[in-house]
């Protein structure tokens, strides 16, 4: 079986000096769609005059922020800094909002550190008045962390605020309803659950555990991005918040996970990174969409065309599976 996967970009410096050369961006540079739909700058979130180029004045009735988490991309930078950066990327993505908009931030709690940062967030988020807490959403990793001495972590947090009366719509999974009960009254009759439910499938809550995690096997495999979510959990959150031809954000864009789920759901999305060769991922991802209606590249890379990276132990390859923030968990 072909097995050609980049190791990961934000760690091998040998690697990135080899790619660079083949990205279309450069910092402060933007992206336009040929389609006129999408936008994508290496640009800075925290950057409130970057943030106004990539909008142009278009407001957006969705963003999902996907920060780096872990502080390893902010040379372990102090806890309150990297919360004031947090503050700033916030407080620019709220102002590029619309006033009926949706905000979803993915974070992390450290167990083996207090927790951080994702408390030290959430009180954060409280001065920021233009927005109000509506959910703590949890995702559960199919691969979890395990230790002898502690319960395994097989979580992903995600926080969803609201701007304003947004629009929501409601979910369901693919488990079927299988339980019965929950007699209630209905016009003089006890009616059983399943009469009243608009689906045969059980609704999403707050704790997903429906989703599977992106690995390296799977078709959206985007290998070197240590991050990417599952497309699944941004196309539950994109139908659930917004509507067709909407403007959706992500100022963190890595794998193109977000935009990729825009496209294929008729939203529009502009999106940011730092680093230019995960905009050119996402461009790149994009592209690739369009011409092969592929998701992703299992057991191969976005750069195969101009560099090959083989890796002769696969098991090797194992440890280093997409979609699992290092360290945090």
């Amino acid at each position: 079986m072909k097995n050609n996967p980049l190791p990961r970009l934000d760690e091998n410096k040998e690697v990135r000096k080899e790619l660079l050369p083949h990205c279309r961006l450069k910092p402060g540079d933007i992206w336009s769609d040929p389609e006129g739909r999408h936008r994508v700058g290496c640009l800075d979130a925290a950057n409130e005059e970057h943030v106004k180029k990539l909008h142009e004045g278009v407001s957006a009735k969705l963003a999902i922020h996907d920060p780096p988490y872990n502080l390893i991309a902010f040379e372990e930078r102090q806890l309150q800094e990297f919360i004031d950066w947090c503050e700033q990327w916030v407080r620019n993505s709220v102002a590029q909002m619309s006033d009926a908009s949706s905000l979803y931030i993915w974070l992390g709690a450290d167990q083996k550190n207090g927790f951080q940062p994702l408390p030290d967030f959430m009180v954060m988020m409280r001065n920021i008045k233009e927005v109000t807490s509506r959910s703590f959403i949890t995702m559960r990793n199919q691969r979890g962390y395990g230790t002898q001495k502690n319960w395994m972590a097989v979580r992903q947090e995600l926080l969803y605020y609201t701007k304003g009366k947004s629009h929501f719509e409601v979910q369901y999974t693919d488990i079927p309803k299988i339980l019965r009960g929950y007699y209630k009254e209905v016009g003089g009759r006890l009616t059983e659950n399943g009469e009243r439910s608009k689906s045969n499938n059980i609704r999403p809550g707050n704790v997903w555990v429906d989703i599977q995690q992106v690995f390296y096997r799977m078709e959206e495999n985007v290998s070197g991005c240590y991050a990417q979510k599952p497309l699944k959990c941004i196309d539950r959150i994109i139908k659930s918040s917004s509507h067709k031809g909407d403007l959706v954000t992500d100022y963190f864009s890595h794998s193109g996970a977000t935009l990729l789920s825009a496209e294929y759901l008729g939203r529009n999305c502009f999106t940011i990174d730092l680093d230019p060769i995960f905009c050119e991922i996402t461009i790149r991802r994009l592209e690739l969409f369009r011409q092969t209606g592929c998701l992703g590249w299992q057991n191969s890379h976005p750069f195969e065309d101009v560099f090959s990276c083989s890796r002769e132990n696969e098991e090797e390859h194992k440890d280093n599976l997409v979609g699992i923030q290092p360290t945090l968990f």
